[in-house]
């Protein structure tokens, strides 16, 4: 990757769902986004790469635990290793296609993939609420089974549709392989880290203190956000299937918003304006980086227009 005198460092995160459903059309869409991504850089930026994992982890999971039910010598393959399965698949895809899109404009860069943990506190509140459904529809009968094989799982109907487990979505604190990922970015790599929110890992003081992972989902636009203010950002790129964020989504009076200060978000945000699954945890996470220090700008806009949001000619700009 070239120097420049000052390059903006940027996070650019990557919705899941835009990634597809299945590994062919993952990398249909990852070598479409590729060039853009490209473009970013001879903008004058550095950027780190993070993205959702939604769809995937649900794939691999059903698959084990398919494989698991009709095989009982196959193992069940519980959350934690699921997630690190899906970073390691997705930033292969990722790594591909950017090497395509490299070699088509002529360009000689690294790109790496950071398989990630997040630290998050085993005291979190979320721990004693858990809400994230994960895995497959169960029937009650199997539902009875898997509790019974695995009575630390919470299990709960799921609006008439079967039932499911359900996992804690605990606040990021702490991302354990940031000193590698800030050495990658020092060493011109473009890097791919966080993916899916990380896989959550806990404090093990049985065992001095190392790490082991604990079944949980992280926010990925807040691990997103936490990546950007440990790898010094100066943006953080939320980028969705929209092009910009909007008030009053699907009404008459719909608006969208281009440019606004954090304290509107905020209020926004308050008042209900955006999905509490979808949009909200964008404009939350936003808000966040542009106070945790003046002069952050985060985006929130499409896939598609990367490159013109972050030039200032598309997306939602939110800032101080």
């Amino acid at each position: 990757m070239p120097r420049y005198e000052s390059p903006d460092r940027v996070v650019i995160a990557l919705g899941g769902n835009a990634l597809g459903d299945t590994p062919a059309e993952q990398i249909k869409r990852v070598r479409e986004a590729a060039p853009t991504l490209l473009k970013v850089i001879e903008m004058g930026n550095e950027i780190i790469i993070t993205h959702g994992n939604g769809p995937q982890v649900g794939m691999i999971q059903n698959a084990f635990a398919a494989a698991h039910e009709s095989n009982p010598k196959i193992p069940s393959m519980d959350l934690p290793e699921c997630g690190a399965m899906s970073q390691g698949y997705i930033g292969y895809h990722l790594q591909q296609a950017i090497g395509v899109a490299m070699h088509k404009a002529y360009k000689r860069w690294h790109v790496a993939t950071v398989v990630t943990q997040i630290e998050v506190d085993p005291d979190d509140p979320s721990f004693e609420n858990p809400t994230k459904p994960i895995g497959p529809f169960m029937s009650r009968e199997q539902a009875e089974v898997a509790q019974a094989e695995n009575p630390g799982w919470t299990i709960v109907e799921d609006s008439g549709r079967g039932f499911r487990r359900v996992v804690a979505s605990p606040d990021p604190k702490k991302i354990v392989e940031a000193p590698s990922i800030l050495n990658l970015l020092d060493n011109e790599f473009i890097v791919i880290a966080c993916g899916g929110g990380g896989v959550p890992v806990v404090r093990d003081y049985s065992d001095k203190g190392t790490y082991k992972g604990v079944a949980a989902v992280i926010d990925k636009d807040m691990a997103g956000e936490l990546l950007a203010e440990d790898c010094s950002a100066d943006m953080l790129v939320l980028l969705t299937a929209v092009d910009h964020v909007a008030i009053n989504w699907g009404k008459p009076n719909q608006e969208d918003l281009t440019d606004i200060t954090a304290e509107q978000a905020r209020e926004y945000a308050d008042s209900g304006q955006f999905g509490k699954g979808s949009m909200e945890p964008k404009v939350r996470a936003a808000i966040k980086f542009v106070e945790s220090r003046p002069g952050r700008t985060c985006i929130i806009g499409s896939l598609e227009k990367a490159a013109e949001a972050i030039a200032g000619l598309s997306g939602t700009r939110i800032h101080l």
